[in-house]
């Protein structure tokens, strides 16, 4: 009995120390990025010439709206140059894109995934740009995003993540959706800012010098998560990642819950490889300096914070039920409270309406969801899964 006890002990002392760290980051971070504003750059005379990428997988329809949106910039047409990374797109939807003013790239592969269609465009970009940024399919920037990301770089940043935003909350599922990117913006993007950490970098929305983003990009062939590989070989390489709140770009939330299904399972388990892939070299970080690394190797170990709404207040109910085994149920409590004060002061108050309320009583199954999904990972890694957009436009 008392072996079992032990070892109960243990195992709960264990969680706690995971649980319970995180639940304090979380509500710091988010504390601080209300408390401490980081001041964004004055406005710059001189302009960047920048070339978008937009990362175009079937989705012929939602393409050519995106695409069509994107050369409506505001900022001069002669500084920015849009390349269309047309891959398993219709003859139809391709005659059409090479109306615009824009470069259409034709790719084929036999497993498709955004690094190699990146690397293709690479090779396929003229010289001349001083800077790269990257658009999923259905991103709609708004009409001054070059302008804001221009601020930055000409401030001395290499790298710069735009703001991504919600342009859907039709259901609950996307509404639970637009909330946990909120989120991210403030704890792992704008907060970071506060203590001189790196944002982390989206996927989408985000812009790079363009020689540094060729020689990460050619560092890079995941499956799934390059954008957090990308992170990592950043700041490994001391290169830090602004965040420009302003600088505004719209993303479709999943609506639908067997997609959110499928595209989580491809973040964690991406997520979790990438973890075994660089997750030691995080020791030797913290002995080199390399703290801004450091911050990105935990992020990696982190579990998703809907995982987090329902662990929390289990073990706290588990603490109650076993007094005397592992850190006492106040601890608990006063972690559950840090983690859920945590996300709930992240949230926009724009958010707090009767839609966000209805979308709350998705959480129990979302929860469940995605616990589930920690034992079905295998192989969602190895090959390329799309999520599927509709026409929903800004």
């Amino acid at each position: 009995m008392e072996i079992i006890r032990f070892t109960a002990a243990i195992i709960t002392t264990i969680l706690f120390i995971y649980l319970g760290f995180y639940s304090f980051y979380l509500f710091i971070f988010s504390v601080a990025g209300k408390l401490f504003p980081v001041k964004a750059p004055a406005q710059s005379t001189k302009l960047t010439k920048f070339v978008i990428y937009i990362c175009s997988y079937k989705e012929d329809a939602i393409i050519l709206n995106s695409a069509a949106s994107a050369t409506t910039l505001d900022y001069p047409k002669d500084l920015f140059h849009i390349c269309v990374i047309a891959d398993s797109l219709q003859p139809e939807t391709i005659a059409e894109l090479r109306e615009m003013p824009l470069q259409v790239l034709e790719v084929v592969f036999e497993s498709s995934t955004k690094s190699k269609a990146l690397h293709k465009a690479i090779e396929n970009t003229v010289d001349g740009f001083d800077a790269a940024i990257v658009f999923d399919i259905d991103n709609v920037a708004a009409p001054d995003f070059l302008y804001q990301i221009n601020n930055y770089l000409q401030a001395g940043n290499k790298v710069v993540q735009g703001h991504r935003v919600a342009k859907n909350t039709n259901t609950s599922v996307a509404v639970l959706d637009a909330i946990s990117e909120e989120v991210n913006n403030h704890i792992f993007r704008k907060s970071q800012r506060v203590f001189n950490l790196s944002a982390a970098i989206i996927g989408s929305g985000m812009a790079l010098d363009y020689k540094v983003f060729t020689e990460v990009m050619m560092r890079i062939d995941a499956v799934g998560g390059f954008d957090k590989e990308m992170g990592l070989l950043l700041t490994n390489d001391r290169i830090g990642v602004a965040y420009a709140d302003e600088a505004l770009i719209y993303d479709e939330k999943v609506s639908n819950k067997d997609v959110f299904k499928k595209q989580r399972r491809r973040w964690l388990s991406a997520q979790f490889n990438l973890l075994k892939k660089y997750g030691s070299s995080g020791f030797s970080a913290l002995f080199k300096g390399k703290f801004d690394y450091l911050n990105e190797v935990y992020q990696l170990s982190v579990l998703p914070r809907v995982l987090m709404l329902g662990l929390m207040p289990l073990m706290l109910i588990v603490a109650v039920l076993t007094p005397g085994i592992g850190p006492d149920w106040h601890l608990w409590l006063v972690a559950t409270i840090c983690c859920y004060a945590g996300i709930l002061i992240a949230i926009p108050v724009s958010f707090y309406n009767k839609d966000f309320f209805g979308a709350l009583i998705r959480i129990p199954v979302i929860f469940l969801t995605m616990l589930l999904l920690l034992f079905k990972l295998k192989g969602a890694n190895k090959k390329f899964i799309h999520t599927p957009h509709t026409q929903s436009v800004k």
